[in-house]
């Protein structure tokens, strides 16, 4: 019997393994462009090994930066992760100063600028539908969402009516994500983003392990409250570098995978073990774009 017990136990904590990496996210950077393609055949391969089936790719374009474009290395790295049998989730654009502008923008500033960025999200997303000769699961939405620029309600309304406008645009379901850093209480940031997620929006709840803004036992909290509709982010790195350094952190084991009905993710592609080649290419650069999700 003891045999018995111990065997289930392995095959839980097994399956558990599994389901980590069930999707899996990727941060393209152009240090990336220096892998070869067998070295991202064994990525997507080893990605596939390890339960993923999913993997989100967090933008397209960063700021200036398109990754080459339609015949790039981004677009054929991809191509073989769908070779490899991986779903795709792709990312839009990404305004390289998106942290900056909003820390400066008082609610109408913000709904302008969100307009716009919607405005670019939408044209990457037709020249990459056209033009990626890929096939595409969904789409998703880099600007992340916080309870420090969103915690007036007025400005969750704006936001709810601009991605209810966006997401009806797209061909394919939405992702976003958003993360915690204290200002509303758990059962508020929860009951926020259920609405988004009743937009027939994928909504991904960062568990905010990596960067560790906030104490492990606030952090669990906000977890328990999110319905089962919120995707949880497990992060599989821990930040090393201070603030208003360049980004940098190591990899670490993403938390427990014991997240009950949540869809679950983990960020980042580059901080497992098999991504090791994505995350010796980052450190030969001198500086990232940040790691949040």
């Amino acid at each position: 019997m003891r045999a018995l017990w111990l065997l289930a136990c392995l095959l839980f904590v097994c399956a558990q393994t599994a389901r980590a990496d069930e999707r899996i996210i990727y941060q393209p950077l152009n240090s990336d462009m220096h892998l070869s393609q067998g070295q991202w055949r064994q990525i997507w391969q080893a990605s596939v090994e390890q339960g993923a089936h999913t993997l989100i790719v967090q933008w397209t374009a960063y700021g200036d930066q398109t990754f080459g474009g339609a015949d790039g290395w981004l677009a054929r790295a991809l191509r073989l992760a769908h070779e490899q049998g991986l779903k795709l989730v792709m990312g839009l654009s990404m305004d390289a100063a998106y942290y900056q502008r909003i820390d400066r923008l008082d609610s109408a500033g913000l709904a302008s600028y969100w307009g716009a960025q919607l405005g670019q999200s939408l044209a990457q997303q037709r020249h990459v539908r056209q033009q990626w000769n890929l096939p595409i699961e969904g789409w998703y939405l880099p600007m992340e969402l916080d309870d420090f620029h969103f915690l007036d309600s007025a400005r969750r309304d704006m936001l709810q009516r601009q991605l209810k406008t966006f997401s009806g645009q797209l061909d394919a379901p939405l992702h976003i994500s958003a993360f915690s850093v204290g200002k509303l209480a758990p059962g508020v940031q929860a009951q926020w983003l259920a609405q988004l997620a009743g937009l027939n929006i994928q909504v991904w709840w960062q568990d905010g392990a990596g960067t560790a803004r906030l104490p492990a036992l606030v952090r669990q909290g906000y977890a328990a409250a999110l319905p089962c509709t919120i995707g949880i982010v497990h992060e599989a790195f821990r930040q090393t570098s201070k603030q208003g350094q360049p980004f940098r952190a190591r990899p670490a084991a993403p938390a427990s995978t014991a997240s009950g009905c949540h869809p679950v993710a983990v960020f980042e592609l580059r901080y497992r073990p098999w991504g090791r080649p994505l995350l010796e290419s980052q450190r030969s650069e001198p500086a990232a774009p940040p790691a949040n999700l």
